[in-house]
């Protein structure tokens, strides 16, 4: 069982009128108008927290002549603490998010209103950032070096460094004074999650581009 299941189950559970209807379907299987009167609830409370548990996975309804009866999967009844507790994991989605998180951090300290305010000294930090920036160019599209200060200068008044490190960083060229995002740099922004993920966030996030270009 994959663990969000599991929470939903749990989740399904933590209240105290769906612990009574459970309870009163182990008994046996009920019908719902059976369910309110011996639980002294409304119908409609009944029917709502019914379907809370069949959603769960916990419960399922069958029609039989007049009546639609409600049954326990007892199954996972059945089930040990130590069972449910043995889930499944996305990995790959749970790194995923934890690396969502920490970048949202990250933004949120260096940036406001869409300015960075601060360009953060860890090259990790500092790449994350310029990330919002390099997101502005389109790839394919070649740009004069006012554009590229332009654009740049949305963000933050010191262009010229921020440009040289895109250059240095392999993640822009320029010939000519014509500038424009490397195809490198566009493989490796369309797999960024998984290969942040690969590396770990304790990593420099210049090394993860290094590694993903092939640069030393």
């Amino acid at each position: 069982m994959k663990i969000e299941n599991v929470e939903r189950l749990f989740k399904a559970l933590a209240d105290r009128s769906r612990l009574l209807i459970v309870k009163s379907l182990i008994e046996k299987p009920q019908y719902l108008e059976e369910l309110a009167k011996r639980l002294n609830l409304a119908l409609s409370t009944v029917s709502f927290h019914l379907k809370k548990l069949e959603k769960a996975g916990l419960a399922w309804k069958e029609k039989q002549q007049y009546y639609t009866i409600f049954f326990l999967k007892r199954e996972l009844f059945e089930k040990t603490l130590e069972e449910f507790m043995n889930f499944e994991i996305d990995e790959k989605q749970e790194q995923e998010e934890r690396i969502k998180q920490y970048k949202e951090k990250i933004l949120k300290t260096f940036m406001k209103d869409g300015k960075i305010r601060q360009i953060p000294a860890q090259k990790q930090k500092r790449w994350i950032v310029f990330e919002q920036i390099l997101n502005e160019f389109e790839f394919g599209k070649e740009y004069n070096e006012k554009d590229v200060n332009q654009i740049i200068q949305k963000y933050n008044e010191d262009y010229c460094s921020i440009r040289r490190s895109f250059i240095e960083e392999h993640v822009m060229s320029r010939q000519d004074y014509v500038y424009s995002i490397t195809k490198n740099y566009e493989n490796f922004r369309k797999g960024i999650a998984s290969e942040s993920t690969k590396h770990g966030m304790k990593e420099s996030y210049e090394q993860s581009i290094r590694d993903k270009f092939g640069v030393n």
